[in-house]
């Protein structure tokens, strides 16, 4: 809901899977959203970070690893190419 502000002013904003990219309902009490931080050339953090959530079903199935490791390579790809 948005008020007369523009504001969002739900309570619940639903996620969705990275991976699968269907939605992380509320009662999916295995799901993840991981934060990778970013490093500069030095190896030192720098700040920023980028947010994957995975929903359950996609850690239960132990595809867990491989999907962050792949859409940590597309995101970097995609960087690169900017």
């Amino acid at each position: 809901m948005i008020n007369d502000e523009g504001e969002t002013v739900d309570l619940y904003i639903p996620r969705k899977c990275s991976w699968t990219n269907k939605l992380i309902t509320a009662k999916d009490h295995a799901s993840v959203q991981i934060n990778v931080g970013h490093l500069n050339e030095e190896g030192v953090f720098n700040g920023d970070f980028t947010t994957f959530a995975l929903a359950g079903n996609v850690r239960a199935m132990g595809s867990g690893d491989s999907a962050v490791d792949s859409l940590w390579k597309k995101k970097a790809e995609t960087s690169k190419q900017q």
